[in-house]
Order: C-alpha cells, then structure tokens, then sequence
C-alpha cells in the first residue's frame, strides 16, 4: 500500500513550471514509490537495468529519442552523458515537465546538472518518512522504538528484521555507491569508519582525531566524509556565523540522515538498550534534527539549520534564520523540563534582543510557555516552522 509522501505537491509546482526536475535522497526513501504512483502519465525507465544502462549510455540520442518526455529516468548518474542531450531538448522545447529525473548518488547527479541543466532543473530532497508522514498504527509507538528503528518507508510496509535490514543498507551503500565513487582496497575499513562516524553523532567532528583512529591520512578522511554526505548518509551542520562580539568554533557538527542506521552502527540492538545508551541524547537530537530538516525539504525549502557556540561552550543546537527573525532551538532527551534547560536560549537571545524566537524541544508530553520559551514535545516540532 502507498503511503502518501508530503513533499507531492512540491513535486507536482515544479514539474509545472520547470522542464527538468530532480529529486535526490537516500537510497530506499521511497523515491522510485513517489514518483511512480503520483506521476501516473510519465513513462518510467530504471537506469539500474543493465539492458537499459548500456543503450543510455552507448547511445543517448536514440535512447531518448525512443523513451520521449515526460519521461521518468531513476538512477540517471549511470548515464552522464544523458544530461548533455537533456540540455539540447529542453531547450529546443522550453516545455516544462519534459523530464523527471532521479539517483542517491547526490555528488555525481549535481555535477551533471551543474554543467548541463543549470537554470533548468528544480532540485528536491526525499528522506525517509516524517513522523507526521507514518502510518496511524505507528504514531503512538514510543520515542525510542521509533528511533531504533528509524524512518525507511520499507520497513514501515513490510515485517523486517531491523538489524538485517540495516546490515544489508549498509552493504548495498558501500558497495554500490562508494566503490563507484572511490578506490578503496579494503572495504571493511570504510564500514570501520562509518561506525566511528556514529560514536561522534551530534557531537563537533575533530577530523584529525577521527583519522587518526580510523588510521588514515587527514584529507583522506575528509574524502570519506564526502562520500557519506553524497550519500545522503550523513549531513555535517555549520556554526552559525554572524558576528558577535564573542569568539565562536567553526567547526561542524556531524549528523546522520537515519536514527536506525545510526543506532545499527552504534551496536544498540532494541529500544531498551537505546533508552540506557550513553548516547542516547545525541542521538534523540540527531532525531529532532533531523524531523526539522524533513518538515523543510517537504516544503521545498532550504533545511539551513546551524548550531551557534561560543569559546565558554555555551551552545543553541539549532538556529534557524528566517530574517528578520531567528528561530533558536534547544533539544533535550529528557521527558521532564529542569530550569538549567532554558539558560543558552535565554543567552543567545540577549545577543538578538527583538528578533530571537526560542522554542525547548524535548521527550515530555507537557506543551506549555516559560520565560517567554515555547516548549513542544518532538512529535510537534514542525511547529516552529511556524515562528
């Protein structure tokens, strides 16, 4: 059974107005579902078809001469050279909803589209289900059974084993996208790394100490990184960086784009080791962030979320700039609210006087205002999109 995505009307305003549109995401969003069952009137070609790949690649013209828009082409990275006779028809036409396009492989795609379809194309982001995206029957699921088992459409429709489904994700990832992305010899130690990755969740990513555990060179790190972030398996959150007249870190925070692949890399086996894990606060912001991030990009907007931190280690996990106005976010895992929990919103906000908007985020069910602090359970964290 489909489960409706909220992103379709924003699908639906580009193919209206722009002849290429793009849609990225992690593998197993849910991207080939969406883009099947709402646009009915597109053929459909996957590129992850060997007899198709060839003829795409070997011949772009007469493939797309035989497979005319509006067309649906999934996992189109395979084919580069498809996007330069893209470009010549689209603009040849100027017809808007000539070509969908689709691939989880986000590095190779925006280069592509860079030098051939830019002004062109709409670019969207799927992830895996919102909260407020799930079925009815899971919504009242507990914080840390949702969490530990994370937000893949697949394993919202179908019984699985989540460690099993998670090992095989992992597998499917390095084998088919970072092989093809990089060189690397020994595999195993790329997995090594990503598990390493998952210990520093939520946390400011050192990648000289990282390397250095891993075992490899520093811009070799910063290379791996890249092909996670390209992956749509990690996402790394800038510092907020207007000025104060405080000395702020410019270092990144290091998320991950799923809770259940995190927890699997983490070694958490159910929900009840999550609920005791020494992590377990990282990973509920990692959580909230990522909830925000969807609520964004289904909107087709920018997810610029950013941390703000100063020398004093005095942190705000998100800050959202909607000018004139910002919107500062404190993220707690607890389910009671202590008053040390509103002090770094209440000193950021003496820097913004006027124009702050804070919101406390965090596992209580009691929704209530204190000191001008709205405070929402995570479930309705889309809220603060509202300002």
């Amino acid at each position: 059974m489909y489960i409706p995505r909220q992103i379709t009307p924003v699908l639906h305003r580009t193919i209206d107005q722009f002849p290429v549109t793009m849609i990225t995401g992690p593998r197993q969003s849910g991207k080939t579902t969406l883009l099947k069952e709402t646009l009915t009137g597109f053929r459909y070609v996957n590129l992850e078809d060997p007899d198709f790949r060839t003829w795409a690649v070997e011949q772009p013209k007469d493939f797309l001469h035989n497979n005319p828009p509006p067309i649906i082409i999934d996992e189109a990275q395979h084919a580069p050279d498809l996007f330069s006779y893209i470009q010549l028809l689209t603009d040849e036409k100027q017809d808007p909803g000539m070509f969908v396009l689709s691939g989880s492989q986000n590095f190779s795609i925006m280069e592509k589209i860079t030098q051939s379809l830019a002004g062109r194309c709409a670019i969207l982001t799927l992830f895996p289900f919102a909260f407020n995206e799930l079925p009815d029957s899971f919504r009242e699921s507990k914080t840390n059974v949702l969490i530990h088992k994370g937000f893949f459409p697949r394993l919202y429709q179908t019984v699985y084993d989540i460690p099993l489904f998670y090992q095989s994700y992992i597998t499917t990832y390095i084998e088919k996208d970072v092989r093809q992305l990089a060189n690397i010899g020994n595999l195993q130690d790329f997995t090594r790394f990503m598990k390493l990755c998952a210990g520093r969740a939520g946390q400011l990513l050192n990648i000289a100490s990282l390397a250095t555990e891993v075992g490899i060179a520093y811009n070799t790190c910063k290379s791996w990184l890249s092909y996670l972030v390209t992956g749509n398996i990690i996402r790394l959150v800038s510092q907020y960086h207007k000025s104060f007249n405080k000395k702020v870190v410019k270092t990144p925070k290091l998320m991950f784009t799923d809770t259940g692949l995190l927890c699997n890399l983490l070694g958490i086996t159910n929900e009840q080791t999550l609920s005791i894990h020494p992590f377990r606060g990282e990973i509920f912001e990692n959580h909230v962030y990522m909830e925000l991030v969807k609520q964004l990009t289904n909107r087709g907007m920018l997810p610029d979320l950013a941390f703000w931190r100063d020398n004093h280690k005095t942190e705000v996990d998100f800050i959202l700039d909607q000018s004139p106005s910002l919107i500062a976010i404190e993220v707690k895992s607890g389910m009671n609210v202590q008053p040390s929990y509103v002090n770094n919103l209440k000193r950021f906000s003496s820097y913004n006087q006027g124009i702050t908007i804070p919101y406390l985020i965090y596992d209580g069910d009691l929704e209530r205002v204190t000191d001008n602090i709205k405070v929402l359970n995570w479930r309705n964290s889309g809220e603060v999109l509202h300002g």
